[in-house]
């Protein structure tokens, strides 16, 4: 169990991510693709083709580089690989990935060195021959490139789903409410947020606050830096519907959703664009609150919406195959378990 305890200071500075963060996306995709359980179902279409990229491109050699650094089936990995400037995009995280302090470095590349053998370059790398940290920025770039790039706007749509109900919940019922609505991932017991996590510890945040990142390949188990001094982020697991699929195509507009879905239904589709509780639904339609709750649960029943309780309300979001059938990007193919 992780749990962080919070000032009223850190409330203060508590915020979400604006957008999936390149960094972690790239490790978290590369363990996806390399862990050696058997890959989930709900990646296998993006699993599949990521590695129809790396072969093509010859990527080998960067997947095991920064596979050796963040291996799949370790607990710890060097927090340098996720500086802080990732919030900023992947050049500016790259940049500071190359500007690690040496101390910082050194005693990072030792601590993974504890938990397994590393190749020899690793150790040259732990030294501070700046030649290797030029080729792990290299690699990020190339595997994000290939793995990440390709599918983002997939990535931002089940992130942005779940911030837009994040954020939903932080104007309603502000942080408290924010922290509890990750109920049962993670248990907010004032002033600590208890994490479900694979190693015992205390974090004190000492008025730092927290950056939380919603990511789309984090899979169970939220991840936090493992140096307690640095500035705080705390990376957790996004809901996917079954349906979800990245790959998308703008040549399928539905012409007509009302022939398709029937026309409230079609109405209660459009109104989910932006987050809402039952309630709302039936005043924007001005239809009854049973009525907006069948719709909805008709929608939810094929994946086009989402449902979450925060506190007393009940939340509803469009999944991101809702977000493709209304905008007119639908899969090419469905998606294979």
């Amino acid at each position: 169990m992780l749990r962080i305890h919070f000032t009223d200071g850190d409330l203060a500075r508590v915020h979400l991510a604006r957008e999936p963060d390149p960094v972690w996306e790239t490790l978290l995709g590369l363990h996806q693709l390399t862990a050696p359980r058997r890959g989930l179902p709900v990646f296998a279409l993006w699993r599949r083709s990521a590695r129809a990229r790396l072969a093509e491109d010859h990527l080998t050699g960067p997947v095991r580089m920064l596979s050796a650094l963040a291996p799949a089936s370790a607990s710890y990995w060097p927090d340098f690989l996720t500086p802080g400037a990732s919030a900023d995009g992947l050049e500016t995280a790259l940049e500071a990935l190359q500007a690690t302090p040496r101390l910082q470095l050194r005693q990072e590349m030792n601590r993974l060195a504890d938990t397994h053998p590393l190749p020899r370059w690793a150790h040259r790398l732990a030294r501070g021959e700046r030649n290797w940290m030029e080729e792990v920025a290299t690699a990020f770039r190339l595997v994000h490139r290939t793995i990440i790039r390709p599918d983002w706007a997939g990535t931002a749509r089940t992130t942005e789903a779940d911030r837009a109900l994040r954020t939903r919940v932080l104007l309603d019922r502000g942080v408290h409410g924010l922290l509890d609505s990750f109920r049962p991932l993670m248990d907010w017991r004032p002033p600590v947020l208890h994490v479900r996590y694979p190693e015992d510890r205390d974090l004190h945040l000492g008025g730092r606050g927290m950056r939380l990142i919603p990511s789309h390949f984090c899979w169970n188990t939220p991840i936090a830096l493992a140096d307690p001094t640095l500035p705080q982020v705390l990376a957790y697991p996004v809901a996917h519907p079954p349906a979800w699929a990245p790959a998308v195509t703008h040549d399928r507009r539905p012409e007509a959703l009302a022939t398709l879905l029937g026309r409230t239904r079609a109405r209660v589709l459009a109104a989910l664009d932006t987050t809402a509780t039952t309630g709302e639904l039936a005043q924007r339609l001005n239809i009854s609150a049973p009525s907006a709750s069948e719709h909805v649960a008709a929608l939810r029943e094929v994946n086009l919406s989402h449902s979450q309780r925060a506190g007393a309300q009940v939340i509803h979001t469009l999944t991101p195959l809702g977000t493709a059938l209304l905008h007119g990007e639908l899969p090419p193919h469905p998606p294979v378990g």
